[in-house]
């Protein structure tokens, strides 16, 4: 049943809790070990779902002119205008392109080390099934650390055209009704929502070293800091769990 899975990676979202460095830049585009959080993403569902136009779908709204340079002839893109559709409104919006394929649906934001594929071997293909980070036996919540969801086609096919969420119009029916499956892993995960998450993710990646991009010039000193491609650190400068973009953004994530 895996091998008929498709792949959608959320990333229409405005990243507002992680302002300012979404003004710069998408969240999806934002970097986690020097590698945006959508790469991260489509990395992960490609063993599970394979690659390319074909296999992945990323959805986009917010910094659409950015993700879609960034992803352009790498996924199928799926375009939300004049409004983003949420995580429900997302897969329904894709009905056409998945032509009845059930499938896997993760949030670009999240960062985490979970093998999705052994997640969603045994998979009866019938089931709503949601991935969380959590203990074997752990039940779905609104506070849920979600890795991701499997929804069969007859799901796909029900979702309403709008915008909307699947904890909302999905998964908690489907829980009442007793047709959800929870397949929990106790494994890493950071919500990369606001800037302390954000930099929590990098230095989970860097074992708490420093994380400096491509391109970047630091003479002074980094402690628990990250600091994007092209970013500046001058001499004298000391950054502490800070993101430093460019020459002059400081964003203090404690």
């Amino acid at each position: 049943m895996a091998d008929s899975l498709a792949a959608l990676v959320l990333a229409a979202g405005a990243g507002r809790r992680l302002r300012p460095l979404t003004e710069i830049r998408p969240k999806a585009l934002c970097p986690v070990g020097n590698v945006p959080l959508v790469d991260l993403a489509i990395d992960r569902v490609a063993p599970v779902v394979g690659a390319g136009a074909g296999a992945v779908a990323v959805n986009v709204h917010h910094g659409r002119d950015q993700l879609e340079a960034h992803l352009a002839g790498r996924v199928h893109l799926s375009v939300e205008e004049p409004v983003a559709l949420g995580t429900a409104g997302a897969v329904a919006n894709l009905r056409g392109w998945l032509d009845g394929r059930p499938v896997l649906v993760v949030n670009a934001d999240a960062w985490h080390r979970a093998d999705l594929g052994a997640m969603v071997e045994g998979w009866d293909g019938q089931r709503v099934r949601v991935l969380v980070a959590g203990r074997p036996g752990e039940e779905l919540g609104p506070a849920s650390r979600v890795l991701g969801s499997v929804l069969p086609w007859s799901v796909v096919r029900s979702l309403p055209v709008e915008p909307s969420g699947l904890y909302e119009v999905c998964w908690r029916h489907h829980q009442a009704a007793g047709s959800l499956e929870v397949v929990a892993r106790d494994v890493a995960f950071v919500d990369c929502g606001t800037p302390a998450d954000y930099l929590d993710a990098n230095l989970a990646v860097s074992g708490g070293e420093p994380v400096v991009g491509p391109g970047a010039v630091v003479e002074g000193r980094l402690v628990r800091s990250v600091v994007w491609p092209g970013g500046v650190v001058g001499a004298g400068e000391v950054l502490v769990d800070s993101v430093r973009v460019g020459e002059t953004l400081t964003v203090r994530a404690r």
